[in-house]
C-alpha cells in the first residue's frame, strides 16, 4: 500500500501574480452576482473586490526581509552582530557568563578541519550495511569520518532530527521497503541543504516497479538520490559511486557544513535576543501605556488626547529602535507608528476596549463610569496594542537599511490583527494594572506645608 506524502493541512490563498488577478476577478464577478441579482444593492461588485483585496492581503503570511549570507565569513559577521547585541542588551550579572558559552559554540564551529563525516542512518530494526565493506567500496583518498547509526525510534512524540546528525557533511539513510510511515517521517527531518541519499534495500526482481512506486510517495527532492541495494556486497562500489564523487571536493563540503551550522546556531541565538528584546520592551510598554492614560485623562479637549498619544508614543518607538538595534531615522518611525495606529483604530480596537471596560464597569465602582477614565485606557490599550505591533515589525525586519512602507501597507492590518488576539489573551491582566492606575490617580496629593519667616 502506497503512503502518500504527508503534510500539514494549511488553507493558504495563491501567491503568484496571475493567481491574484484571477482570486480578485472572480470575487469581483460573484459578489457582482451576489448583491445586485440578489440582494439588489448597486455597485456590488466594487465592494466585493475590496473585500476580496482585504482579505487576501490578511491571509498572505508575514515574511521578514532577513538576506541570509552566501559564505562562511558572511555568517561569521552576521554571529558577530548578533553577540554585540546581546553585549548591549544582557544584565551585567548574566552578560559575562553567557557570551563566553555564545563564543564557545561559535568556535567549536569554526575551528574544525578534515576528516569529512560521512553517517549511514537507519531506524531501529533495520540492518546497516557492514562497516568494513563500506569503506572498502568508499576508498576515497581524503580523510573520512564514518558513522553508523540505527537508533531512530519508529515511534515518538516528536520527530527532532539528532544534533550530531546536522553536523555531519554527507548522509546515507538506509530504507528497507515497503516504505514505513516513521521512515518517511525521519526522510521529512533531513534539511534541504544537507547533501543526503537514500540507500532503498529490496531483493524483489521487479525493481523499476518498485522504483516508480517509491518515488510517488516520497518527496521530489530525492528522485535523483534512491541508491538501489539489493544486499549483495559485490555492487556497493557502484551503488556507492555518488557519494565517493561528492567527497572529491573536502574543503568545499567541510565548508557547506559550517555555513549550515552557522545558520542554526544564528537563529537560535536571534530566537533568544529576540526573547530579551521581548522583555526589555514589556517594561518600555507599560511605562508608556499609563503615561499616555494620565495625557488623556488630564486633557481638557478630545483633540489633544492624540496628540498626547502620538508623543507619547514617539517615545516608546526611540526605545524600542535601539533594543531591535534599528538605525531609520525618527521621520520614518513615526510615519509606521501612525500607519499601526491608523488601521488599529480602523480595525475598531478602540471601540472594543471601550466596551469591554463598560462591562466590567459596575464591578469597579463609578470612577470606572467617569468619561475621562474610560477615554484613558482606551488610550493606553491603543498604545499597547500599536506597540506589539510595531515590535512585530521591527522584528521581522531587523538588519533592514531602510523601511519598506509599501510592504507595511499590506502587512498593517495582519499586525495589528495578530497584535490585538495576543493582548486580549491578556486582558485580565490590563484591568488589574488599569486599576492600580485608577486608584493612584485617584488619590489626593500629598502637600506639604512649611512656613517661611518674614525678614
Amino acid at each position: 500500500m502506497k503512503i502518500p506524502f504527508l503534510q500539514p493541512s494549511v488553507i493558504t490563498f495563491p501567491t503568484g501574480n496571475l493567481i491574484k488577478g484571477a482570486f480578485l476577478l472572480g470575487s469581483l464577478a460573484i459578489g457582482q452576482w451576489a448583491l445586485t441579482d440578489l440582494a439588489h444593492v448597486p455597485g456590488g461588485g466594487i465592494g466585493i473586490l475590496a473585500i476580496g483585496a482585504g482579505m487576501f492581503w490578511l491571509s498572505s503570511p508575514l515574511k521578514s526581509r532577513f538576506d541570509a549570507p552566501k559564505s562562511v565569513q558572511g555568517w561569521i559577521r552576521r554571529c558577530q552582530n548578533v553577540l554585540e547585541q546581546f553585549e548591549a542588551l544582557d544584565d551585567e550579572n548574566h552578560k559575562s557568563q553567557e557570551l563566553n558559552k555564545r563564543i564557545k559554540s561559535l568556535n567549536s564551529i569554526l575551528d574544525r578541519e578534515s576528516p569529512q563525516k560521512l553517517a549511514f542512518v537507519c531506524t531501529t530494526g533495520s540492518i546497516l550495511p557492514d562497516k568494513e565493506l563500506i569503506q572498502s567500496a568508499i576508498s576515497c583518498e581524503q580523510s573520512l569520518s564514518l558513522s553508523w547509526t540505527s537508533s531512530l525510534p519508529l515511534k515518538g512524540k516528536s520527530w527532532i532530527w539528532p544534533k550530531s546528525l546536522f553536523d555531519q557533511d554527507c548522509l546515507v539513510y538506509i530504507l528497507s521497503l515497503p516504505l514505513r510511515a516513521s521512515d518517511l517521517l525521519w526522510l521529512e527531518q533531513i534539511p534541504q541543504d544537507q547533501p543526503s541519499w537514500v540507500m532503498v534495500s529490496d531483493k524483489s526482481s521487479d525493481w523499476a516497479e518498485q522504483l516508480t512506486e517509491l518515488k510517488a510517495q516520497l518527496p521530489e527532492r530525492w528522485n535523483n538520490r534512491i541508491l538501489p541495494w539489493n544486499d549483495s556486497h559485490q555492487d556497493l562500489g557502484n551503488l556507492l559511486h555518488p557519494v565517493r564523487n561528492f567527497l572529491k571536493q573536502p574543503k568545499k563540503n567541510i565548508d557547506n557544513t559550517k555555513q549550515r551550522q552557522l545558520e542554526r546556531l544564528h537563529c537560535s541565538w536571534q530566537a533568544d535576543l529576540e526573547q530579551l528584546r521581548r522583555n526589555k520592551f514589556k517594561v518600555i510598554q507599560q511605562r508608556t501605556q499609563w503615561a499616555v492614560a494620565g495625557a488623556v485623562f488630564a486633557s481638557p479637549v478630545p483633540s489633544t488626547d492624540l496628540l498626547a498619544l502620538s508623543v507619547a508614543n514617539g517615545l516608546m518607538i526611540k526605545e524600542m529602535a535601539k533594543i531591535w538595534s534599528c538605525s531609520w531615522d525618527s521621520e520614518s518611525l513615526q510615519v509606521i507608528a501612525k500607519q499601526l495606529a491608523g488601521v488599529a483604530i480602523a480595525q475598531g480596537v478602540v471601540e472594543w476596549s471601550g466596551h469591554a471596560i463598560l462591562s466590567v464597569a459596575k464591578l469597579h465602582g463609578s470612577s470606572w463610569l467617569a468619561a475621562g477614565t474610560m477615554q484613558a485606557l482606551s488610550a493606553a490599550y491603543l498604545t499597547r496594542v500599536v506597540g506589539r505591533s510595531m515590535a512585530d515589525w521591527l522584528a521581522l525586519n531587523n538588519g533592514v537599511s531602510e523601511p519598506d512602507l509599501e510592504a507595511l501597507k499590506r502587512e498593517a492590518p495582519q499586525l495589528i490583527e495578530r497584535a490585538s488576539k495576543e493582548e486580549r489573551l491578556n486582558w485580565n491582566t490590563f484591568l488589574k494594572q488599569a486599576t492600580n492606575w485608577i486608584d493612584d490617580s485617584s488619590k489626593d496629593p500629598k502637600i506639604n506645608t512649611t512656613f517661611i519667616e518674614a525678614l
